[in-house]
């Protein structure tokens, strides 16, 4: 049994975080699946090239106004320092070479899981952690290999997709985003 802190690495675009997101990680720590979850801020993510997002420094603003006072959760810029694009293996392992007291895990919905085999180095990530995986529509678990545990979670019906329409349509977007960040969407004119 491993002395290390198990952190769970969420990574996304966060644009913007959303309450499923928060959702989700209060749910890990709710269930001992781990100490920390860490929202990685994705600077550049490789399946979405060439998709225009907001700001990074914004995103990651926004992601430390949602978990303010939250246990266990830390908004992260670790992936601002790293080459782009990030891919996740060399993201996991730059963050164990740092954080050498710590045992890092990766939380992804099931619809990357149904793609992980297209993941850069997918079968390293495999091999060396452990994988959470939360249902995106409704999904049963599926028959999971060693090291990888199903999250039957309550899902949100929300999408930083959906947000950002909203807001561009002028439509109020308080109950899908913590108040904190619908004034900071609209403070500073995102999704316009």
């Amino acid at each position: 049994m491993s002395n290390r802190k198990r952190t769970v690495v969420f990574g996304g675009s966060f644009d913007p975080v959303h309450i499923g997101h928060i959702s989700l990680a209060s749910e890990v720590c709710r269930r001992g699946l781990a100490s920390e979850v860490w929202f990685m801020v994705s600077p550049q993510n490789p399946h979405k090239q060439g998709v225009a997002l907001t700001d990074e420094k914004m995103r990651l603003q926004m992601v430390q106004l949602a978990i303010e006072g939250l246990q266990g959760m830390r908004a992260s810029d670790f992936e601002f320092g790293l080459h782009r694009p990030s891919y996740t293996v060399n993201t996991l392992a730059a963050l164990e070479q740092a954080f050498p007291d710590r045992e890092f895990l990766l939380l992804i919905g099931a619809d990357n899981w149904d793609k992980f085999g297209l993941w850069y180095k997918g079968d390293e990530i495999l091999a060396r952690y452990g994988i959470i995986v939360y249902p995106r529509g409704g999904e049963e678990c599926p028959e999971l290999p060693k090291g990888v545990t199903w999250l039957q979670a309550e899902l949100h019906d929300v999408s930083s997709t959906m947000v950002r329409g909203m807001v561009s349509a002028g439509k109020d977007i308080r109950g899908l985003v913590p108040d904190s960040v619908a004034e900071f969407i609209e403070r500073n004119e995102l999704y316009k």
